[in-house]
C-alpha cells in the first residue's frame, strides 16, 4: 500500500480568524446562509454586516449553542 500522507500533517491547520488576511472583508454568502440557519435555531438575530472573521466566530458560538457541527 502507498502512503498518501508523505509526511504532511493531516487536514488543514486551524488559524485564528483574528489572523486571517481577509478577515475584515464582508462575510461570504455561505457564511451568511449558515448563520441564518443557526440563528433561527438559536432564536438570535444576526448582524448582516459581520466580517468574515466575526462570522466565523459567531458560527462557532452558535454551533456550540445548537449542537450543530459537533462530532458525536
Amino acid at each position: 500500500m502507498s502512503d498518501n500522507n508523505k509526511g504532511e500533517p493531516a487536514g488543514n491547520p486551524v488559524k485564528d480568524p483574528e489572523n486571517w488576511v481577509t478577515g475584515d472583508e464582508q462575510m461570504t454568502g455561505p457564511q451568511a446562509s449558515y448563520l441564518k440557519t443557526l440563528s433561527q435555531e438559536a432564536g438570535e438575530e444576526i448582524d448582516p454586516g459581520l466580517t468574515k472573521a466575526e462570522a466565523s466566530k459567531k458560527i462557532d458560538e452558535l454551533q456550540q449553542e445548537t449542537g450543530r457541527g459537533i462530532d458525536h
